[in-house]
């Protein structure tokens, strides 16, 4: 082989020597340089990271003042992250769902802090490789490069609740529609005339708890998610129904369900300031998460009218007849606006029931007060002869012991002589004051007593309840004051009997009287006042109790029905039984005052005559009352409804869900 090609060898190997020894100076260049990229990247990740959980554990909000991003911004700079010269520091809060692949996804929405969104990015020198593809594509090569880093945390999901409290209809006919108009126009103060369709739409149509208030932020300038002012803030009847339309007509409603709203809208003329807090309960500090809940869209409206008649002075006077009670005046008028939902964390509840944490619901408490005139008192079979039997046999006993009486003796006497002396003058149902008959009703409640989650493959979820059923007071008799803002409500008897006199001159034959004195003489009348208790129970809604387990927040919840422990009908006809008789004393130092008061022994004959005509009234006067036009305002006294509603949460700290 010759010299040449031994030298040409030799230079090719050199060639060669020399491509490996730039490939691997390059390789190691690639290798240097994309590592210093892959630290910076997983060290950008890592205050990323430590931002996002830093945040959440701290409670951060996107709200006024934008706690979220200070508190990212105070953890970046303990980890030597300077935001600015092209360091950039965003902070999002939201939320995280689960899409159908199964991918967590972060929504934003500055009103939700269940998720905060940490993104980070930081300007570093390009990468040797950066630069080459560049000038390989024909790109324009940049001295910098922007690392960005993402990390979204959230706290475990708390454990949530969910009280709900009804007896409203299932389905409106003809006859309840004729009750309902009237009944909602009297506690709205404006003209409301709804079809059929248009009741039964509102009936079943369910509405997004959390869809509702942020609308009503929304309309009323609050803070997005600032529920807890929200729920303070002043609000008229109008408004809470403009919100629902707003979001109802967002989501398709039907045109009958919209009109509907619209009528109420324009009907509710009261214009005193309302809270939604009122008729809406959420535990201090509760997330938007627990108010994605359904509730009926009637029974929201309930509570809008009644919350908006309990503020007013104004009740509802219902038309002549509606109830079948021909010539008797009805009135309603809300006192107390029901509480229709509940939402809350039951650990903090269970703790202290009825504290400031507690889950609590109660039904409205109604007055209702019918008048039965004069006209028809008379008009009664039996009222006027069971007064006349009464009557009847108090003359001649009164007449006796008169003729016994040594003062009305000398009374007579001086009568002769032409001094005054004073004569009974009885009257039957003097005067024309009506009857009263005040029913209130209505005050029933339930609250969060204890839960249970299971652990691990053990252990049940359950919710435990205590519910106090309908209450209610029947008062019967002269009734003052019953709708009254400022004054008590005060019952007096009804008064059957005037025992009035007359002073009388008498000379020898002829003689004259001055104007008579009524109850001078004293007189009889009768009074119902008498509260009807409910009963207290503990509900517990579980799989091993005989009502399903309570589903999670925000789908349709399990309702158990709490009976009382007496028939509370029952216990109003008991209380009908028991009419007080009252006889009144005569006024000051009147001669007859010995004589009245040994009339007392004839009350027991008395209350057996007058106690089964008054009976044989006031049934058929309750009965539309409590069947009817109680049930319409979503008051049962036979039973109320409780639904529940409970979502287990996890255990544990901050974590990183993306």
């Amino acid at each position: 082989m010759s010299p040449h090609f031994h030298h040409t060898q030799r230079g090719a190997i050199g060639l060669i020597a020399v491509g490996v020894l730039a490939f691997v100076l390059m390789c190691t260049l690639l290798v240097v340089d994309s590592g210093r990229l892959y630290l910076e990247k997983r060290k950008l990740q890592g205050v990323a990271d430590t931002a996002a959980l830093e945040a959440v554990s701290r409670n951060g909000t996107c709200l006024a003042g934008l706690t979220a991003a200070a508190y990212a911004g105070q953890s970046v700079a303990r980890n030597s992250f300077v935001v600015g010269n092209g360091n950039t520091l965003v902070t999002t809060c939201g939320a995280v769902t689960t899409a159908a692949s199964g991918r967590r996804v972060f929504a934003a929405n500055p009103a939700v802090s269940s998720a905060i969104q940490v993104v980070v990015n930081k300007t570093v020198t390009t990468s040797f490789a950066g630069g080459v593809w560049a000038l390989v594509s024909g790109g324009k090569v940049s001295l910098n490069t922007v690392l960005s880093a993402t990390a979204v945390a959230a706290m475990p999901a708390p454990t949530l609740a969910q009280l709900t409290i009804n007896s409203t209809l299932a389905s409106v006919d003809s006859a309840s529609a004729s009750l309902l108009n009237p009944l909602f126009s009297g506690l709205l103060g404006g003209s409301v005339n709804l079809t059929l369709a248009g009741w039964n739409g509102l009936i079943n149509t369910n509405i997004n708890l959390l869809s509702y208030l942020n609308q009503l932020a929304i309309n009323l300038n609050v803070a997005a998610g600032n529920y807890t002012q929200l729920l303070n803030t002043n609000v008229t009847a109008s408004q809470l129904i403009q919100a629902a339309v707003t979001v109802l007509t967002a989501n398709g409603a039907t045109a009958d369900v919209l009109t509907a709203l619209g009528n109420l809208q324009i009907a509710a003329i009261n214009q005193a300031p309302l809270t939604v807090g009122q008729i809406l309960q959420l535990q201090t500090g509760t997330t938007a998460a627990a108010l994605n809940a359904n509730v009926q869209l009637f029974q929201l409206i309930q509570g809008v009218v009644q919350l908006s008649n309990s503020q007013s002075a104004a009740s509802a006077t219902l038309p002549v007849n509606l109830l079948g009670l021909a010539n008797i005046t009805t009135q309603v008028k809300v006192i107390q606006p029901p509480q229709l939902s509940a939402i809350g964390n039951p650990v903090l509840a269970a703790a202290n029931p009825l504290g400031p944490n507690k889950i609590y619901v109660r039904t409205a408490q109604v007055r209702t007060e019918v008048t039965v005139s004069l006209p028809v008192l008379n008009s009664l079979s039996g009222l006027n002869t069971a007064v006349n039997n009464l009557v009847g046999p108090l003359t001649p006993v009164l007449n006796g012991l008169l003729s016994l009486n040594l003062v009305t003796t000398i009374n007579s006497a001086l009568c002769l002589l032409g001094a005054g002396c004073q004569q009974l003058d009885l009257l039957v149902l003097p005067g024309n004051l009506p009857l009263n008959i005040v029913l209130d009703a209505g005050g029933a409640s339930s609250y969060v007593t204890g839960y249970s989650c299971p652990t691990g493959n053990s252990g049940t979820k359950s919710l435990t309840t205590t519910t106090t059923t309908s209450l209610a007071s029947l008062n019967v008799g002269t009734i003052t004051n019953a709708f009254s803002s400022t004054q008590p409500m005060t019952v007096d008897p009804l008064r059957l009997v005037d025992i009035g006199t007359k002073l009388c001159h008498m000379v020898v034959v002829i003689g004259s009287c001055d104007p008579r004195v009524p109850f001078a003489a004293g007189g009889i009348g009768i009074k119902v006042q008498s509260p009807i208790a409910g009963s207290v129970q503990t509900q517990v809604f579980s799989s091993t109790s005989p009502f399903a387990t309570p589903p999670n927040v925000g789908l349709a919840p399990t309702y158990q029905a709490a009976t009382p422990a007496t028939n509370v009908i029952s216990s109003l006809s008991g209380t009908l039984n028991g009419v007080g008789i009252t006889a009144y004393q005569p006024a000051g130092s009147n001669p007859l005052g010995s004589l009245i008061t040994n009339t007392v022994s004839l009350l027991s004959s008395v209350s057996a005559i007058v106690t089964p005509v008054v009976d044989n009234l006031l049934s058929p006067l309750l009965n539309p009352i409590l069947n009817n036009l109680l049930n319409s305002l979503g008051i049962s006294l036979a039973n109320v409804n409780v639904g529940a509603n409970l979502t287990c949460g996890q255990n544990g700290e901050a974590y990183l869900v993306i």
